[in-house]
């Protein structure tokens, strides 16, 4: 092979990797390989409790798969891109959504990370780069996104809003909406407050964390009220 045709496969390689890259989403979950999603048995129950509750909390160790899991099945919401193999609820139509964590920078540096990519390389992320649309990043934050557009398969367009637990219980309320994604643990009136938004929608809430607070108010709600999935 010659230099210049070693060139040429070495930038189709670049090409290829950065289009895989924006396509994030694919690699989870496969049927088959190493990562094939029937080793991941919690996260499946996760999503198909999905069918039959409206509040859901996956509560773990640390290093497990919470967020890629929250991130994930938010995804799916957002794009409508849901898989054949799918177990959980579905939306036939776009709406409105609220990922949110601990701080403005923990929301950017992980929730943000997970849903968009990192930093400014948007599409990298679960959501893939051919769905946003548009999106808005908030002043003087060193890159924390405010809102993203993103498209979805059944026509239109649906709305992610990054906030965080930071900004008090005040920053959830407004419109309704179809569903609220929370990575890591909320004050129990910032999660009441998501469960009012999504009222009106028959829309979901879910809980993605490791329980560092122990026994607090919103551990215990799910301890003494919820059904366990397996």
């Amino acid at each position: 092979m010659t230099d210049e045709e070693q060139a040429r496969m070495d930038a189709l390689e670049k090409s290829l990797r950065a289009k895989l890259k924006r396509w994030r989403y694919r690699e989870f979950f496969p049927e088959d390989g190493p990562l094939r999603r029937e080793l991941y048995a919690r996260h499946m129950a996760f999503f198909k409790a999905g069918l039959t509750y409206r509040e859901r909390l996956l509560m773990a160790a640390n290093r497990i798969g919470k967020t890629t899991a929250g991130g994930y099945e938010t995804t799916m919401h957002l794009t409508g891109r849901y898989p054949d193999w799918w177990p959980g609820r579905r939306f036939d139509k776009p709406g409105s959504w609220v990922a949110a964590g601990t701080t403005l920078e923990t929301t950017r540096d992980i929730v943000q990370a997970e849903l968009l990519g990192h930093g400014e390389d948007y599409g990298t992320g679960m959501i893939p780069h051919a769905d946003i649309v548009d999106l808005k990043k908030r002043p003087n934050t060193n890159g924390a996104v405010d809102f993203a557009v993103i498209r979805h398969q059944a026509g239109g367009e649906a709305r992610l809003s990054l906030k965080s637990f930071d900004q008090g219980r005040k920053a959830f309320e407004g419109t309704a909406r179809q569903g609220v994604w929370l990575d890591e643990e909320p004050k129990l009136a910032i999660y009441t407050e998501c469960l009012t938004r999504t009222a009106t929608t028959d829309g979901i809430v879910m809980v993605t964390f490791t329980p560092l607070e122990g026994a607090t108010d919103v551990v215990m709600d799910f301890i003494e009220h919820a059904d366990l999935v397996s």
